[in-house]
């Protein structure tokens, strides 16, 4: 049988009455059941004016829902997962880029993404959970819409989902996904985890980001295997959600990781009774004294992998014993082809730095509505993902830094510029530079220098309090400096890699 390539032939991997989807305090929903609801959702969203190619906007807290709402949907639509802590701005913007046609929310839901749809005039359904029913049941509710859908099943080519992504110099860029791409990618992690229809995994990735929707939901939907929704992280509930969804392996960004083994100590029967065949990460550089540390503790051996929204999600992984795990690396390619190249597009010897590049099934064919981007990133017929790499004699891959100047915070991706453009609205702000801070969970946090406008100075705590009305919490400023002037290249360019350095003495 040819691989699936659309979400719902993926979804005949699983066996009718098998657990696909779990959660808190109710009952598994089979395939049978997700596949029904699969087919429910198509005709409620074509009775509200939605079909194929229609671009519905998913505002919704962690959970068992938002996992079906993702699948069912991307199974007759087009998806775009929002953050639910996003500012009225922020919504504004997103539902307007996308160019969505109804955006989805929960019943009762309290959020600005009401407000901001209503003023873009975007059509509100609202998904409640269904009463009494398994884990990710739900019903759709809202105006009937007033065009005619087109309700035909969409092909591989077919966009099924769209996320976001920053960049320091330019606005956030659309990365379009189609049904292909989320496909391979969750077989991709599928093969490299040798997941089982016997496996479950516990997701405390948020829904609206890569990793918890192709690592985690779709990989294991795709191996006819089952996932287990927590409502968000929290390690003071981890060892209790272990211990209820019994689950054979999680994936989670390494500040996760460390916030679990920070409470292992005394959760030791939890730990105990568990039986996880493996622990992955990704999205952000795993210490190795991290690494050794879980694996101490859960005795499985974790497995660190390397992965970014273009290309829907994994590119390299490190394998399953009894293959090498190297700790320090992101492993070797695991799905598309992976590729070290200089400056003009060549590859690099072995051992030697040059920008990571990729190409396969799982990439996205280029960034909406942005020549400008794609001729840079597609140049060559590869994507070039901005990162510094090397590969070893064995093919493993060591990331060496990042070109491009976006923040990893913890795991986050937070475009510098979008800060600095909110500070630079408040009337005390006259300069504005955002830029990393190392930190030793989060990986880097975020700092701005700004020179005041006038004489007056700038209140640091007001000044966070006007950019947290504006951005999501994790994008604002931990760290505010005010200078005279911001320090500046040879060129009189503002150099923002390595401008904590050139700021110590503030700092």
């Amino acid at each position: 049988m040819d691989k699936p390539e659309t979400v719902l032939d993926l979804l005949q991997s699983g066996e009718p009455d098998a657990p696909a989807l779990g959660g808190e305090r109710r009952d598994s929903m089979t395939f049978a059941g997700l596949r029904a609801l699969c087919r429910e959702t198509a005709a409620s969203l074509a009775a509200h004016g939605i079909g194929r190619g229609d671009r519905v906007a998913i505002v919704l807290p962690n959970g068992p829902e938002t996992a079906t709402a993702f699948v069912a949907m991307a199974g007759c639509a087009t998806t775009a997962p929002l953050n639910p802590a996003y500012r009225a701005e922020e919504f504004r913007f997103y539902l307007s880029d996308l160019r969505a046609n109804a955006l989805i929310i929960e019943r009762d839901m309290e959020s600005p993404a009401r407000q901001a749809a209503a003023d873009l005039s975007v059509p509100i359904i609202e998904l409640s959970a269904k009463s009494g029913g398994p884990a990710g049941a739900f019903t759709l509710s809202g105006d009937a819409g007033a065009a005619d859908p087109d309700t035909t099943a969409p092909e591989p080519d077919d966009i099924a989902l769209i996320l976001h992504t920053s960049g320091t110099t330019s606005r956030p860029k659309i990365v379009p996904l189609t049904q292909r791409n989320i496909c391979a990618s969750a077989l991709n992690i599928a093969q490299t985890l040798e997941l089982a229809p016997a496996d479950r995994c516990l997701n405390i990735m948020p829904l609206f980001h890569i990793h918890g929707l192709i690592g985690a939901v779709l990989s294991s939907l795709g191996a006819g295997a089952s996932v287990w929704c927590a409502p968000g992280f929290n390690a003071l509930r981890f060892f209790a959600w272990m211990a209820q969804a019994a689950p054979t392996w999680y994936s989670a960004v390494p500040t996760m990781h460390q916030a679990i083994l920070s409470r292992a100590g005394r959760n030791r029967d939890a730990i105990d009774t568990a039986a996880l065949r493996l622990i992955r990460s990704s999205s952000s550089s795993l210490p190795p004294q991290v690494m050794a540390a879980l694996e101490e503790t859960f005795g499985c051996p974790v497995i660190e992998s390397y992965g970014m929204t273009e290309a829907a999600h994994q590119m390299a992984s490190n394998p399953l014993p009894p293959a090498a795990r190297k700790a320090g690396t992101v492993g070797i390619a695991a799905g598309p082809e992976i590729s070290v190249l200089d400056g003009a597009n060549r590859p690099v010897p072995p051992a030697t730095v040059g920008e990571v590049c990729i190409r396969g099934a799982n990439v996205t064919a280029g960034y909406e509505a942005n020549p400008e981007a794609n001729a840079e990133a597609f140049a060559g017929g590869w994507f070039h993902t901005g990162d510094l790499g090397l590969l070893d004699a064995d093919g493993y891959l060591t990331i060496a830094g990042r070109i491009k100047e976006i923040i990893n915070r913890g795991g986050e991706k937070i475009s510098p510029r979008e800060v600095d453009e909110v500070l630079l609205d408040h009337p005390a702000v006259a300069q504005a530079v955002t830029f990393a801070l190392p930190h030793d969970k989060l990986g880097e946090e975020i700092a701005a220098a700004i020179v005041p406008a006038g004489g007056e100075g700038v209140d640091e705590r007001a000044l966070r309090d006007f950019a947290a009305r504006r951005l999501a919490d994790f994008k604002v400023p931990r760290r505010i400096v005010v200078v005279d002037e911001i320090p500046k290249g040879a060129t009189g360019k503002v150099q923002r890699i390595g401008l904590h350095e050139k700021l110590a003495g503030y700092l």
